[in-house]
């Protein structure tokens, strides 16, 4: 919006956040608390929020959080944000006619269209997300691409944007969209500032994947394989060779990989190349660091190393990961 109040100044940014009874409360509320401390850490013209439904008046979230809600067909001020929630009881939103037609009419006089988590899902439904690149929750990724063929789903991303139309994976990845809203508006101070408040992880590139190398494997039983597990996340260039690892937890190699195998479904020396390209992945899209530098702080020793390891695990080279390479994201 480009408005202006009297006396000069610019007219607030109207972010619209669409929810539904057994909306995820964390799909509203995170976005919004980002959106009110950009306010106070400079975003001008400020962001403006309310949170619509169909009905208005309260609605209960998954959580039994009661969220005020105001009737999504009196909306009356251009909307520049129109955000959509997700949740895990979608079915009766998607089914709802009067719901779907306003989210199209809406969506197409805003200046930008989004979404957290499965609300990507009523983004298709209205046809929003047709010849796009989109992503959503890592569960229900597959469901989005069977059920609307015409979406390109992305199922590794934080957050995509194709055009005026940001998706954005689940839950707590709703404040990494908004922090990237925030900064594609008013820069990257503002949006760090606005991180470090909340205490949160700086903002994340979009193409951060949704579940990290500790979190894809099954949580470890034993104390000693849980302390392996914590020490490749937070060591990628110590030695973390399989005989290395086996003394860490006072075992024989043998008892070792077998152990770690049982507990995490997959074998030391995989969990460790996949610990290292997703340190290395970040390096790269949050850093200036060389590839040389990168390789050497992530345990692959050379730039050659660490290239077959991203070829192995992510079918693709280091260099692709690059902002200014992967162009709009």
């Amino acid at each position: 919006m480009t408005g202006m109040h009297q006396g000069g100044a610019a007219a607030p940014r109207a972010v619209v956040v669409l929810a539904f009874p057994g909306v995820l409360g964390l799909d509203v509320v995170g976005p919004l608390e980002v959106f009110a401390m950009a306010n106070r850490f400079g975003a001008r013209p400020e962001y403006a929020t309310s949170v619509v439904s169909m009905a208005g008046g309260p609605l209960v979230a998954s959580s039994g959080l009661a969220i005020g809600t105001e009737p999504a067909g009196g909306v009356t001020v251009p909307v520049d944000t129109l955000m959509v929630a997700g949740g895990y009881h979608l079915r009766p939103a998607m089914d709802d006619p009067e719901l779907v037609g306003w989210l199209a009419r809406t969506a197409g006089s805003a200046r930008r269209v989004t979404s957290v988590c499965t609300g990507a899902l009523l983004l298709a439904t209205a046809g929003l997300l047709d010849g796009r690149r989109a992503t959503t929750h890592w569960s229900v990724c597959e469901a989005l691409a069977t059920h609307f063929p015409a979406v390109e789903v992305e199922t590794d991303r934080i957050y995509v944007r194709d055009g005026n139309v940001w998706t954005s994976a689940g839950v707590t990845a709703g404040m990494d969209l908004a922090l990237a809203l925030v900064e594609h508006d008013h820069g990257p101070e503002v949006a760090a500032a606005a991180a470090r408040e909340l205490v949160v992880f700086l903002p994340r590139p979009g193409g951060f994947p949704q579940l990290s190398t500790q979190l894809a494997v099954r949580r470890p039983v034993r104390e000693p394989v849980r302390d392996v597990v914590a020490y490749v996340a937070e060591q990628p260039a110590a030695d973390l060779s399989v005989p290395a690892l086996a003394r860490r937890c006072a075992m024989s190699v043998r008892s070792f990989s077998r152990t770690f195998r049982r507990e995490t479904g997959t074998t030391p020396a995989a969990f460790v190349q996949e610990s290292r390209v997703q340190a290395a992945r970040r390096l790269i899209e949050t850093s200036e660091a060389t590839a040389d530098e990168i390789a050497r702080s992530c345990g692959f020793g050379s730039v050659e190393t660490m290239h077959r390891a991203f070829r192995r695990t992510l079918g693709t080279t280091p260099g692709s990961f690059r902002p200014d390479q992967r162009g709009g994201s």
